[in-house]
């Protein structure tokens, strides 16, 4: 559903830039700071598009977590790429099935270290640790 809505507004902002027709060097200030702003959003929603393609064709296997918080989103992206829905993940960690969108919707904020490793677990995922000590915080 995601992957529609996401077609959808990049099909919107596409007729934007059609209907800015051909911005020249004499137009104006904001009209050219205009069209480069619905160009970035167009070009963020065609990553969007691109990666949501590669995750559910498989081919995307390696998902970069940088903490704890990106861990969650790599988690929903290797769910996707192993072609689990929300409800085959629920079935193999024993829980209702309504708790994986609620844990995917708010990055498994809620969700304790234990779970989030259980989780990859289930998938198959290998998850590679490393702890960065910072400066001295005293």
């Amino acid at each position: 559903m995601q992957y529609r809505a996401t077609r959808a507004h990049l099909a919107t902002f596409t007729e934007a830039i059609a209907s800015l027709g051909d911005v020249s060097s004499g137009a104006g200030a904001k009209r050219r700071a205009l069209e480069l702003a619905v160009r970035s959003q167009a070009a963020d929603l065609e990553a969007e598009i691109t990666e949501s393609e590669l995750l559910h064709s498989g081919r995307l296997t390696i998902f970069e977590a940088g903490s704890l918080a990106e861990l969650a989103h790599a988690l929903i992206k290797a769910r996707i790429a192993r072609g689990w829905t929300q409800r085959r993940l629920a079935d193999a960690l024993g829980i209702a099935e309504q708790q994986i969108p609620r844990y995917e919707a708010t990055g498994y904020a809620s969700a304790s270290l234990a779970r989030l490793c259980d989780v990859a677990d289930a998938l198959g995922a290998e998850v590679k640790e490393v702890v960065t000590l910072g400066p001295d915080a005293a």
